[in-house]
């Protein structure tokens, strides 16, 4: 028996005026149609898509000569605007299928087949579609007007369709998600993204943030200072490349090329020193980061503002007026109104210019001063001049060996030395618990040291009880005098081995503007100092008292010469000892005090097995066992990640970590210390670093 053949129904053009919207219509919730958009679309290319018609009967079944549409009614709505826009005739004939009235396919049927088995277009086949439209002469925001989407959106599309084919294809095959793709974008070097998908394709774990953070792991992020200073722009200029992420913050970007970003840094800084030089400075110390402390035993000499013109003064004048009415206006606001308060912020910023105004120095002082020039955290170039070194207060001649320049390459400018500091080189660790180099927990207690003077500045009482405990034991001959963490002459304890980001650190810069706050109301004369002091009532000598003690603090842990010539094994025990017992009673908290654990500043100097611990520590088990399969450079970078919002510490900057080891041992042999202070010689010839020598105020 053959098979019936099937006829397809009809297909004829209908004047519009004779169409109407079927009540058979399944789409009923309009929400989220884009009909504006549909009509003109249509304007533009003509009705891609016909209707499904029936024709309508009248009670006796017979056909009036209308028809109504069931299926397809969006597009029906749009030649309806456009009609009632005047943009369409409305007896313009519209290409229709006919379905007959009789027909056995009901017209719910009929709408609901046409809604629910159509296939939606596959997104890979979207991001190369719009790849044609760009290859075929469309500009990208042609081809955004054409199909109602932002440029950006063309942008994304673009870029994901110019992702490696090998990983396109991993996508077309549902091997990879749409947001591992999105990932892949960041770096356009198709080899560099199918190395990282090897590296990753074995691995369970396969996040994007993983895909980003391999993809720019050798950049330099735009918001790095370094990234400030220099300016994109210029960057851009001298042949760099910048890595975008179309789908996330990316804070600016990724700058490739790191080599290219120092060289560019070190070229500014050096342009800003020769400039200085011209000033007539005897020296000029360049640093990216100036160390906390550099300034350490120079003497500042004074310097005259630059008078202010009348107008200037006026206008100083003018903007503390409007401050003032400002600030009374809103008194009782509970927030101020944007655009006062962006006000508020250009009168700060106006007036901090009129007092950052050049200041005039002696020509003699400054034949025999320096000036120290680095960048400061948002980017900006940081130059502090007067600084007269011990050396120089004697003679003002040149001397080749000027201990202060840091190590790196000096240069001569018209009898100015200026001074290109160096960085030390970190030394990658094998795996296993191994105690931590001495220089890291150097730098570790640098911080919790520099925390802990901020906290006893603050807390007058504690201060009062150290100093008396250190009198006392001085006094009564309780214990020796020398190691204890109070040194009572109020000597500065200078940093030896210290993180770059000590100097930024909130401790550091609490410390320095409460310096700096005494500093501007004490007398430089002798008997007026004492005078000055004398008059202070009962609240302000507290905290000037707290202020002094402070710098007496050493809470750092340092290496103990076994032989009797330095630090010894009790005075480290003792100070540390000490150090706890004040970090106790000011509830130190060096969370609270602002440290984070990071690749520099940890995490990227022990070993692995010793990231992996503290992620176990920090964030859990579970987390820890997702990174304990990667290179120690990634597995630093991403435990960085982890831990970025939990409490977690190193021991030496726990409270109670350093405590007083067990006081039984052979004083040949020294004391055994906690695991992580612990003397591990292979470990120190691994760090290839010659010990510094032991910097304590008084011994």
């Amino acid at each position: 028996m053959a098979t019936k053949k099937l006829i397809l129904p009809s297909s004829r053009d209908i004047p519009f005026n004779k169409l109407v919207l079927s009540q058979s219509n399944v789409r009923r919730i309009k929400s989220g149609l884009s009909i504006d958009e549909l009509a003109e679309d249509i304007a533009r290319r003509g009705l891609l898509q016909g209707l499904n018609v029936r024709p309508v009967v009248d009670e006796g079944g017979k056909e009036t000569g209308m028809f109504e549409v069931p299926a397809g009614g969006r597009r029906f709505r749009a030649l309806e605007a456009l009609v009632k826009a005047k943009r369409l005739n409305k007896t313009a004939p519209v290409p229709c299928i006919v379905r007959d009235a009789d027909s056995d396919i009901l017209a719910e049927d009929d709408s609901l087949a046409e809604n629910t088995q159509r296939a939606a277009l596959h997104p890979l086949d979207q991001f190369r579609a719009f790849q044609t439209l760009r290859e075929k002469g469309q500009s990208e925001e042609e081809i955004a007007a054409a199909f109602f989407v932002s440029v950006n959106i063309v942008k994304q599309r673009l870029r994901l369709a110019a992702v490696s084919p090998k990983l396109l294809d991993l996508y077309e095959q549902d091997e990879i998600t749409l947001d591992q793709v999105m990932a892949f974008t960041i770096n356009p070097d198709h080899d560099r993204q199918e190395q990282v998908w090897q590296a990753l394709e074995s691995s369970w774990s396969k996040e994007p943030y993983q895909i980003r953070r391999m993809l720019t792991e050798t950049t330099v992020r735009a918001s790095d200072k370094r990234a400030v200073f220099v300016g994109l722009d210029a960057y851009e200029e001298a042949g760099g490349t910048i890595l975008r992420d179309l789908f996330q913050s990316d804070d600016g970007g990724w700058l490739q090329d790191a080599a290219l970003l120092d060289r560019l840094v070190a070229e500014k800084l050096k342009t800003a020193a020769e400039e200085i030089a011209e000033e007539g400075w005897k020296w000029v110390r360049l640093d990216v980061t100036m160390p906390y402390d550099a300034a350490y035993g120079l003497r500042r000499i004074d310097g005259e503002p630059v008078d202010l013109t009348k107008d200037e003064q006026a206008q100083i004048d003018s903007l503390e007026t409007e401050y003032a009415k400002l600030e009374a206006d809103y008194a009782e606001a509970e927030e101020l109104p944007e655009e006062v308060d962006e006000r508020l912020g250009e009168i700060e910023t106006a007036l901090e210019a009129f007092a950052a105004r050049p200041v005039i120095y002696d020509a003699q002082e400054i034949a025999r001063a320096g000036v120290f020039v680095s960048i400061a955290g948002n980017g900006a170039l940081v130059v502090e001049r007067g600084y007269v070194r011990p050396e120089d207060e004697v003679t003002d001649e040149p001397d080749g060996d000027d201990a202060g320049n840091a190590a790196g390459t000096d240069t001569a400018h018209r009898g100015t030395t200026i001074s290109v500091g160096g960085e030390t080189p970190e030394d990658e660790e094998d795996d296993g618990i191994k105690p931590l180099p001495d220089r890291l927990v150097s730098e570790l207690t640098a911080h919790r040291t520099l925390a802990l003077r901020d906290a006893v500045a603050e807390n007058p009482h504690v201060a009062m009880t150290a100093l008396l405990h250190k009198l006392v034991g001085d006094a009564f001959g309780t214990y020796a005098a020398s190691a204890g963490c109070l040194e009572a002459s109020v000597r500065h304890v200078h940093f030896s081995a210290q993180a770059e980001d000590l100097a930024d650190s909130s401790s550091s810069k609490a410390i320095e503007a409460r310096h700096e706050a005494w500093q501007a109301d004490i007398p430089a004369d002798d008997q007026a100092r004492w005078d000055w002091i004398d008059a202070l009532d009962h609240a302000s000598r507290s905290a000037l008292l707290a202020h002094c003690v402070s710098f007496g603090i050493n809470a750092l842990h340092e290496k103990v010469d076994r032989y009797g010539a330095g630090l010894s094994q009790a005075g480290l025990e003792r100070r540390l000892g000490q150090a706890n017992r004040i970090a106790g009673a000011v509830k130190l908290d060096m969370i609270d005090a602002g440290w984070k654990p990071t690749v520099d500043n940890y995490l990227g100097r022990v070993t692995k097995a010793r990231i992996v611990e503290a992620v176990r520590e920090g964030v859990g088990e579970q987390t820890a066992q997702l990174i304990d399969h990667l290179k120690k450079g990634d597995m630093a970078k991403e435990a960085e990640r982890l831990l970025a919002d939990s409490d977690w510490l190193p021991e030496p900057l726990r409270s109670g970590e350093i405590d007083d080891p067990a006081a039984e041992a052979d004083n040949d042999e020294g004391e055994a210390l906690p695991e992580f202070l612990a003397d591990d010689e292979d470990a120190s010839a691994e760090d290839g670093e010659a010990e510094p020598e032991a910097m304590v105020a008084a011994e």
